[in-house]
């Protein structure tokens, strides 16, 4: 089909939903809707609000389409969810995976689950699985799981809703699942055992147009009959979809928000370690990507929630009083799920630059800890929230010695899903490297909390 005009592209990460508006011919954003992602509490247990954010994806269709044109629509969303569908609607609600209940079955579903060497996933929190969230629903609620027709992944459900089709797709079903296996390019042994084989729809590329979108959407929202719809991809694998092809690799790209996701392309999954939350994601050819991750975004909003970049004079103070933050403050996760997080000077007696420079500080060594598992390489691309903090970069930068950009996307996720039906081929610019952070404190800095985190 030929290029698109406009891409909106839907964007539902944890902690918000979007809306994102690319023009391709300059690869650039040009508008966004957001709203909060909050998930509901009633119900048999705590799951995504998929009618809320239905309502605000067709107001934000049209809103966007009489500003500016919509030409095709591309999904990206946030992993470890799915959707258990019968006839029009669900069999049950859309899980929360920060929910403790498929723990109520964690024993059980251990001794089923894939082995680590055939699905590069390790065993997770909660229901982080989002094996382990299937299993859970199938022995906690057998009658209304045994009603479902299909278990669609989270974006491939939001295209269904748009275009009526069902799909599979890799990256989505590749991400810390336990149902793929990515070196067989196929379903993991766990789906065959346990029957579920029969609710996934066939798998189909991220980038394929589904179909156009329903007649009733497009007449509600304004939108062209014909308008296309693409299958949808995983956000972390949506952030590396402009680097593909772009750089020698090994590569690293760290894609950001509510998780720090560091996936090193063309890296060795040889370092990878199941008790540390790394893993092998998929990438939209299927190919596996090492990868370690950790709760960042959440964890910077936690302890430096509305604070500005510091002053030179509070950065200095950091570094040489030793003002340091130790991993982790969300059990479960990160290169160190069993640390328990600590600020070593107490955070009422700093400054909020204080707070935002230690907080910067502790994300990077944090990362520099992930990279040692899925590979640091020869150039770090950082997406997201965390490019526009130039401390996180610039001590990045110095802590691996590599060059450090960072993307001027403003999601990290929104070009890359418009890339799904608008292949880059040329477009866009390319950052410069950020400088390392110069300071004579820091590698005293960095031996301390090294020494202090156990690693």
């Amino acid at each position: 089909m030929p290029t698109p005009a406009t891409i909106a592209v839907i964007d539902i990460g944890k902690t918000n939903a979007k809306v994102v508006l690319i023009d391709t011919a300059s690869a650039t954003q040009v508008d966004v809707l957001s709203m909060p992602n909050t998930p509901v509490v009633d119900g048999p247990y705590p799951h995504a609000d998929v009618e809320g954010l239905w309502a605000f994806i067709l107001a934000s269709l049209k809103m966007l389409h009489a500003r500016h044109g919509i030409s095709a629509i591309s999904i990206t969303t946030h992993g470890a969810t799915a959707a258990l569908v019968a006839g029009d609607g669900l069999a049950l609600p859309v899980l929360d995976y920060e929910y403790a209940g498929p723990e109520e079955t964690g024993l059980e579903y251990g001794k089923v689950r894939a082995d680590f060497a055939e699905s590069y996933s390790p065993r997770l929190p909660n229901g982080l699985n989002l094996g382990a969230q299937i299993f859970w629903q199938s022995r906690k609620f057998p009658a209304e799981f045994g009603r479902a027709e299909a278990i669609l992944t989270y974006p491939q459900y939001w295209a269904w809703r748009l275009t009526g089709i069902k799909a599979s797709e890799v990256t989505s079903l590749g991400c810390h699942t336990d149902l793929w296996a990515p070196d067989k390019g196929d379903f993991s042994s766990l789906v065959a055992a346990q029957g579920w084989g029969r609710l996934f729809p066939a798998v189909k590329p991220a980038a394929s147009a589904l179909g156009p979108i329903l007649p009733e959407i497009a007449a509600g929202a304004g939108l062209k009959a014909d308008t296309p719809v693409a299958c949808g991809i995983h956000d972390s694998n949506a952030s590396l979809l402009p680097h593909l092809g772009r750089h020698e690799t090994p590569f690293t790209v760290i894609s950001t928000g509510t998780w720090t996701i560091c996936m090193t392309v063309g890296g060795a999954t040889t370092g990878l370690d199941r008790e540390r939350d790394s893993l092998a994601n998929v990438d939209a050819f299927g190919r596996p990507v090492p990868t370690a991750r950790f709760m960042g975004g959440r964890e910077f909003d936690t302890l430096a929630a509305g604070a500005g970049a510091p002053s030179e004079a509070e950065l200095d103070r950091v570094i040489r009083d030793r003002v340091q933050v130790l991993p982790t403050f969300i059990a479960g996760v990160g290169p160190f799920p069993r640390g328990q997080g600590r600020w070593t000077t107490a955070p009422e007696g700093l400054t909020p630059g204080e707070r935002y420079a230690a907080a910067s500080l502790y994300l990077a060594l944090v990362a520099e800890a992930a990279l040692s598992l899925c590979g640091t390489g020869k150039r770090i691309v950082i997406e997201g929230p965390l490019a526009r903090n130039a401390l996180f970069g610039a001590a990045l930068a110095r802590v691996t010695g590599v060059p450090v950009t960072a993307s001027a996307d403003a999601t990290g996720t929104s070009l890359g899903a418009s890339l799904l039906l608008a292949p880059l081929d040329g477009r866009g610019h390319e950052p410069g490297a950020l400088m390392p952070l110069v300071h004579d404190g820091f590698a005293a800095y960095r031996d301390a909390w090294r020494a202090r985190a156990g690693t």
